[in-house]
């Protein structure tokens, strides 16, 4: 039979950057907790893998700076020590067959940027106009756009989150853009921030994505996604985490795992993605997903796009944003040799390879057939969907002593699973009343 093994204040289910946060601000109290993980090794999706010294992030979503966007990074325990690797201002966007500057200079802000490349795609010249690349808006388009964002960027969030919700797609035409404007940049820069490739999530989402674009610039985390929840596991009390630990059942008061047998405890937090966590608690709502699948390739010859997000604006192959990312954060790849890692959203086509070589020999004007391709990571439940009407703050409090937070309870981000860390954290300490620890964690052994 298998023996209670461990006792401790507070069992996490799930090493993801939700759950090490909750541990972190649990700890800090004097809570003893214990963080349990099915995998051998902490993060989640914020993976990393490693081929031939290269670091290749499964997923990749896309943080920006400056840090002032993402509090809940700058609040958290051991991320003083993370490290961002910005792109260069704003993006490149392709379009008929040309490459544009969507930026600003270096010491420009992204709003400014955002104007400048409205601007860049007015004023550029076209091989052969077609109707529906004639012409981006007049001068006075340009200029609500550029004032919009820069609004944006200055408006406080509780006031964005009272705006009427649809989707991000109804917004952004009932708001009045040029139809070339939003399909030539908003419309791409979103599906790229959103993984969203028809911009049905919520239009307050949406504009909070857009404030934090305006607000700075785009970034990844040097050596790769996994070092954001590996510098939170760091920063905890030894023994607090545990990987491969697989757990089958929760309670109020204990969880059941399949290689120690019962964890006893005063409280559990369930910090899985939303699918475990629907699993586990059936009855919990478990949302739609994006699929996103991320291709990486090396070269002898890179291209020469410098650290640039490349958006492909005329949606014209399964790429939609790409990167030489060994330009951004050269940590990421061996002896100076490219890393390019292209993102495809939405479910990708059969023969995605050949798709994918085809169409970033289009996004870059170089041949592509002599590109190795080093892994490509599909995830069919990469990102949770945040469909109108969608609550940013959905209860993380089930009951008393039993708890649940992710990226599914708040924002579909990084810090949308920061921030529900924290909430479920504080919830907990609340209802436990602990100023300190009532339980000395015991060593975790293996089931008899």
């Amino acid at each position: 039979m298998l023996e209670p093994a461990y006792q401790a204040d507070v069992v996490i289910v799930g090493a993801g950057v939700a759950g090490l946060s909750a541990a972190h601000r649990l700890t800090s109290a004097g809570v003893t907790t214990a963080v349990l993980e099915a995998a051998h090794c902490v993060g989640g999706r914020m993976a990393t893998d490693k081929v031939d010294g290269f670091r290749l992030d499964r997923i990749g979503q896309l943080l920006t700076t400056p840090l002032m966007a993402y509090p809940d990074l700058r609040l958290s325990p051991g991320l003083d020590a993370l490290l961002l690797r910005s792109f260069a201002p704003g993006v490149l966007l392709h379009s008929d067959g040309r490459r544009h500057r969507a930026g600003a200079p270096a010491n420009a802000g992204g709003a400014r940027g955002a104007l400048h490349a409205v601007r860049a795609l007015a004023s550029a010249p076209r091989p052969v106009p077609s109707p529906r690349s004639r012409r981006v808006g007049t001068a006075v388009d340009q200029a609500r756009l550029g004032a919009s964002l820069a609004r944006l960027g200055a408006t406080p969030v509780e006031r964005l989150l009272s705006r009427p919700e649809s989707t991000a797609a109804q917004a952004l035409t009932a708001r009045g853009a040029p139809a070339r404007t939003i399909d030539g940049f908003l419309r791409p820069l979103l599906a790229a921030l959103l993984c969203d490739p028809e911009l049905t999530t919520s239009s307050r989402c949406a504009d909070l994505t857009l404030r934090a674009f305006a607000s700075g610039r785009l970034c990844v985390p040097e050596g790769g996604a996994e070092m954001l929840p590996e510098l939170l596991a760091r920063g905890l009390p030894a023994g607090t985490v545990h990987t491969g630990v697989r757990v089958t059942s929760v309670a109020t008061t204990s969880v059941t795992t399949a290689e120690h047998g019962e964890f006893r405890c005063r409280a559990v937090l369930l910090a899985t993605d939303a699918r475990t966590a629907g699993e586990l608690l059936p009855g919990l709502r478990v949302p739609d997903f994006h699929p996103v699948t991320v291709v990486h390739h090396t070269t002898d010859e890179p291209p020469t796009t410098g650290a640039s997000l490349l958006l492909d604006a005329d949606r014209g192959g399964p790429v939609a944003h790409t990167a030489v990312v060994s330009e951004v954060d050269p940590s990421r790849a061996p002896g100076g040799r490219p890393l390019i890692s292209s993102t495809v959203l939405g479910p990708p086509p059969p023969d995605l390879d050949t798709a994918v070589r085809i169409h970033l020999s289009r996004l870059y004007g170089t041949s592509t057939t002599r590109w190795e391709t080093l892994a490509v990571h599909h995830t069919p439940e990469a990102v949770p969907a945040m469909r109108p009407p969608h609550d940013l703050r959905r209860p993380v409090r089930l009951m008393a002593g039993l708890y649940v937070c992710g990226d599914h309870r708040d924002t579909s981000t990084v810090q949308g699973a920061l921030h529900s860390g924290h909430r479920a954290s504080s919830a907990i300490l609340a209802d436990l009343g602990a100023a300190g620890s009532l339980h000395r964690a015991e060593p975790l052994r293996a089931a008899a």
